[in-house]
């Protein structure tokens, strides 16, 4: 895997624990953009953040985590 490609991908390689800049730097963009990614990432977040308390959105992004390192 090719350092570029490692830059665009969001799990980061082998550990998603380790958040780089570049990583959060691309997840901005995917919030932030006007295309159907974006919309539909902000309106899901908007209604879990309706919905959740913050406990349970810190569990919820942490089993995400577990589960995208294939752990669960």
């Amino acid at each position: 895997m090719s350092v570029l490609n490692i830059q665009e991908q969001l799990t980061g390689g082998e550990s998603i624990y380790c958040i780089n800049e570049a990583q959060m730097t691309r997840t901005r963009s995917l919030m932030e953009g006007n295309d159907g990614t974006g919309e539909r990432l902000r309106e899901i977040l908007e209604d879990l953040e309706k919905s959740l308390s913050r406990n349970e959105l810190a569990a919820l992004s942490f089993t995400l985590i577990e589960r995208l390192n294939g752990r669960m």
